[in-house]
């Protein structure tokens, strides 16, 4: 491993003089109710051999003072300290029955309540074996021996689901008949992620959670949500209920009942699962396409999901309007009859004043964030000015968990733009801009070559502005990657300083890890679909989703002519269905396609051996044809192999890990603009 960066003095200064407030409520709720430790100093890979899945003695630096060094930003120091704290908790009980939660274990928490015939878990974990330690933590420190009757889903993030069969574990992986419970939607929305962009969401995601760097004040401290994601395996029981769906639709006023405990509103819905009783908001287009938020009438007790934690979020692009009307009608849905609030991140809140105002401040931050930034962008603003324009007004932003921990408000503000507006920013200079490679070309060129580039950069670098030494540098990596060896030093060290600052973890995650990147190349963490995820497909996702691995240009140029497949997939139930490959693209049509003419191979296969050409390594053809061997895959006739391998030889396997930091391919000459050229 390489030596880290030292810390700037102007880093060092800077984030001495900003220090942390000494609130010590977060730590008296964090510690509340702790009833045990972890007992093993990290959690083992179920692969002998393996590397652990989740270190907790890593951690144990953050615990040795409560002053952070210089090079950690004082709020990461404090919200790693916070995540740090790990083991079983008990949030509230009955007479009868407890709710506990297991924190620390992975990125997310797992929520445990009793019931009559039961427990009830809510949201297993990323990995199998962090839920299978987490229950086992629960059994041993209880002494409970009853079943899981029921599993609920909050939503679609790995983390909210990953590790569901490792609570079967002591059962030898056999799951019983019981109800798992998940928004409508939940299902497509798992397998589009994960199928889909999933394997660059994953590549991002180690730098967002700093799954290569050492767990020490120069390298992981949390990110933000907690620490960081476990590195087990990721699994998937189906659900059997959809909430919303046409058969669990809301429930109407005259089957409202006294047990529910809040006054009815339109939009609730409710579940009863080994004699837990649940209301459910579900949490549609704010936090995820399908989400809910939950409430248990018998503990008073209200589960935000990830509406409500914290800190704000970052990632992906959410609607802030949306979100702060879902959280309106949670508060007033369940603020005034709540006890104890509790989130799948973080610790709980105890208390209907606090509870009411954490929520209903959440509410105004969103609010604000939406409303602010769409009246800048009608005053003019793009998003990087918004960015740089919008802060939260001081009621709002004097709250430790309005602060941007997981996503800066500028970062906030930029996902605001795109939603409403999209990438452009109506500046015709930025509609057909260059890509980086070829822009840090023309860039380093006019100012006078590598050299004067790096030369630039350092004394921007010497003066206290990383910030524009990193963009300095960018170009020289990308436009001049033959001579970059003085810009790639130096941009470790600029990456480094952005890092050691960084108010946000995922931030300070994603530039030390690009600062890594550029001292000792890729680390790559491949964490392939597994057979949960590939199951869940149906055949129509199935092929959408080999279709985006389709090679497009070489099958347009070589495939001059359509190549029809006629599937037969043999099973429960019996499915048919036809791909054709033209034009660069794979169309799969259910059944027959009429249009397509006569299929030049017909395949007969189980389901179970189509799911495995995904998994058993990254080369489908090859897979196929060793298939065609083994006789689980029968064609229509010998001669129609090569067709059907034609096919399959334009199918690409992701690559998990190109680089993010540096060019991930040689560079290519530009193409010259032409007169009257077509952009489109």
């Amino acid at each position: 491993m390489p030596q880290p960066v030292e810390v700037s003095s102007s880093v060092a200064e800077a984030n001495r003089a900003q220090g942390v407030r000494q609130d010590a409520d977060d730590f008296e709720d964090a510690t509340r109710g702790h009833l045990a430790i972890p007992p093993l100093p990290a959690v083992p890979a179920r692969t002998p051999g393996g590397a652990p899945v989740w270190d907790f003695a890593g951690s144990a630096f953050l615990h040795r003072s409560d002053t952070p060094p210089p090079s950690v930003n004082a709020h990461v120091w404090r919200r790693g300290q916070l995540a740090a704290i790990a083991g079983l908790f008990l949030v509230t009980r009955t007479p009868e029955h407890a709710l506990y939660q297991v924190r620390g274990y992975d990125l997310s928490n797992m929520t445990i309540v009793e019931g009559d015939a039961g427990i009830v878990v809510l949201d297993p974990l990323a990995s199998y074996e962090t839920a299978q330690h987490a229950l086992k933590l629960y059994r041993d420190t209880t002494g409970s021996r009853k079943p899981v009757v029921g599993v609920l889903y909050t939503h679609s993030d790995v983390d909210h689901f990953g590790g569901v069969r490792g609570l079967f574990h002591e059962r030898g992986g056999e799951v019983p008949d019981i109800p798992v419970i998940a928004p409508d939607g939940f299902l497509e929305h798992v397998t589009g992620e994960q199928l889909g962009a999933g394997p660059a969401v994953a590549r991002r995601a180690t730098y967002t959670y700093a799954a290569g760097l050492d767990k020490n004040p120069y390298g992981q401290a949390g990110s933000g949500l907690g620490l960081t994601v476990s590195t087990g395996e990721v699994t998937l029981i189906p659900p059997t209920v959809s909430v919303g769906d046409a058969d669990h639709g809301p429930v109407p006023r005259e089957q409202w009942s006294g047990e529910d405990v809040i006054p009815w509103r339109p939009g609730l819905y409710r579940q009863v699962v080994g004699g837990v009783r649940i209301v459910i908001q579900r949490d549609r287009g704010a936090t995820e396409p399908a989400a809910m938020n939950l409430y248990f009438p018998q503990f008073k007790a209200l589960c935000m999901a990830d509406s409500a934690a914290h800190a704000r979020p970052g990632g992906r692009v959410r609607d802030a309007h949306t979100w702060s009307r879902r959280l309106t009608e949670a508060v007033q849905s369940f603020a005034g009859h709540t006890e104890v609030a509790f989130a799948s991140h973080h610790w709980p809140l105890w208390g209907r004043e606090r509870i009411t105002e954490f929520l209903s401040v959440q509410r105004d931050v969103y609010a604000y964030l939406n409303d602010q930034t769409l009246r800048l962008i009608n005053g003019g603003r793009n998003g990087p000015e918004i960015a740089e324009e919008l802060r939260l007004p001081a009621v709002l932003a004097d709250h430790w968990y309005t602060r941007g921990r997981h996503g800066p408000v500028g970062q906030d503000a930029k996902a605001v733009h795109q939603h409403y507006l999209g990438w452009f920013d109506g500046n015709p200079a930025h509609l057909w801009t260059y890509p980086q490679a070829e822009a840090g070309r023309r860039y380093v060129e006019v100012i006078g070559g590598p050299d004067a580039v790096v030369s630039a950069a350092r004394k921007a670098y010497q003066q206290g502005d990383p910030r524009w030494a990193a963009e300095l540098l960018n170009h020289v990596i990308f436009g001049c990657p033959e001579r970059s060896g003085p810009a790639r030093r130096l941009q470790t060290k600029a990456l480094s300083q952005l890092g050691y600052g960084a108010e946000s973890g995922t931030w300070r995650n994603l530039c030390l890890s690009g600062a890594r990147e550029l001292a000792v190349g890729v680390r790559q963490y491949a964490r392939p679909a597994t057979a949960d995820l590939i199951g869940s497909l149906s055949v129509e996702q199935y092929f959408a989703a080999l279709a985006r691995r389709l090679d497009g240009p070489r099958a347009a140029d070589e495939q001059r002519s359509p190549l029809v497949l006629r599937w037969r997939v043999t099973g429960a139930p019996e499915q048919e269905c036809t791909t054709t490959l033209r034009h660069g693209v794979l169309i799969h049509v259910p059944g027959r396609d009429r249009l397509a003419g006569t299929p030049q191979a017909t395949i007969t296969l189980s389901r179970a051996v189509l799911d495995d050409l995904c998994l058993d390594g990254p080369d489908f053809r090859r897979n196929f044809t060793a298939a065609v061997g083994r006789g689980e895959i029968t064609l229509g006739s010998t001669d129609q192999l090569p067709y059907a391998e034609a096919v399959f030889a334009y199918v690409t396997a992701p690559d998990p890990g190109f680089p993010l930091a540096a060019p991930a391919v040689p560079r290519q000459a530009p193409v010259p603009p032409r007169a009257g050229r077509n952009w489109s």
